[in-house]
């Protein structure tokens, strides 16, 4: 069998993304662009059949980018979210776009939490004063997590995961997702976000959820977990809130730009935990990540069907060749 022509835009060396695609064998051939950059992207893509996604979001495929790949079949994203690529585009063009679903949930669960305890107890603010020399014991005033309503947004893997690692702790969770549900745990989300003590953040962005949280209508007081997109949540609103005090706090591993600007208000306000878009990053979820992307790819050149596709396409892989398509 001729082998298929991977495009890899990881931001790794080649050698190391050849080592780590060697269990395909020669079934791919694999490449990356000239440079990190759209116009050595552009190059490549003319030859590429498959796609090996940039999980940094920087290099993406737009409907150009798409009409400039004919012989492209499959996209594969090694990461759960696919915000950056024109899903519509794809399909389209009748290629399957998967992503890795599930692999972080539990990293990013954990992180929610660890995050959300950091705010409600003041951990970060504790341990500077008392290197500062001061010994604030009474002025802090935390709160217990075990006493707070929980509120999350977005209820896939990452959702269900904080739900249930938030229970542990004893407190009221409600949830809210676009599809309605008949279950006592769903919340409507302006109910949610009026009732929370803490709000959590981890729902996908797309443009029907790009803004969805404005912070201004969160309670008084109540503490704010982002561990989706920047974009879901209104950071000029995140800014004002704070500033005002109508937030307890906030808890950001996400922003509009990454990594955060210099001369960024979120640098300088209290009370705001920052985090390098790092709650998915752990040493198990990675070794979860590239067994789902190998498995993913190598069902794609085996005439399998792939698996998480997240545009609608066929999940069986097709190869296309002068404009024809031989499976």
């Amino acid at each position: 069998m001729t082998p298929w022509h991977l495009l890899a835009l990881p931001p790794l060396p080649e050698d190391l993304i050849r080592h780590l695609l060697a269990p395909l064998g020669d079934r791919v051939t694999v490449r990356a662009p000239a440079a990190r950059d759209r116009a050595a992207m552009l190059a490549a893509l003319p030859e590429a059949e498959i796609v090996l996604g940039d999980w940094t979001g920087e290099l993406t495929l737009d409907a150009a980018a798409v009409a400039a790949a004919p012989r492209l079949a499959f996209v594969q994203q090694p990461s759960v979210g696919v915000d950056g690529h024109d899903l519509a585009a794809l399909a389209a063009a009748g290629v399957p776009v998967a992503n890795t679903a599930g692999v972080s949930a539990g990293a990013v669960a954990e992180w929610c939490v660890a995050a959300a305890l950091a705010v409600t107890r003041k951990l970060a603010e504790a341990d500077a004063a008392v290197r500062a020399g001061e010994w604030p014991q009474q002025a802090l005033r935390p709160r217990e997590l075990g006493a707070t309503r929980v509120g999350v947004v977005g209820y896939g893997p990452i959702g269900e995961a904080c739900a249930r690692l938030f229970r542990a702790f004893g407190g009221q969770v409600s949830y809210w997702t676009r599809t309605p549900r008949e279950d006592p745990g769903y919340l409507p989300l302006e109910e949610l976000l009026e009732s929370s003590d803490v709000v959590v953040v981890v729902i996908a962005l797309s443009e029907e959820t790009r803004g969805l949280i404005d912070p201004r209508r969160l309670k008084q007081g109540a503490v704010l977990v982002n561990a989706a997109r920047g974009g879901v949540v209104d950071q000029d609103g995140l800014v004002a809130a704070l500033r005002a005090g109508h937030l307890g706090g906030a808890a950001l591993d996400v922003f509009d730009a990454e990594p955060l600007p210099a001369g960024d208000p979120l640098r300088e306000l209290p009370g705001v935990l920052l985090s390098p878009h790092v709650a998915g990053v752990t040493q198990e979820a990675t070794g979860r990540l590239m067994t789902v992307t190998l498995a993913n790819l190598a069902a794609a050149v085996e005439g399998r069907d792939v698996a998480h596709v997240v545009n609608g396409v066929s999940p069986r892989i097709s190869r296309k060749f002068s404009g024809s398509t031989v499976s």
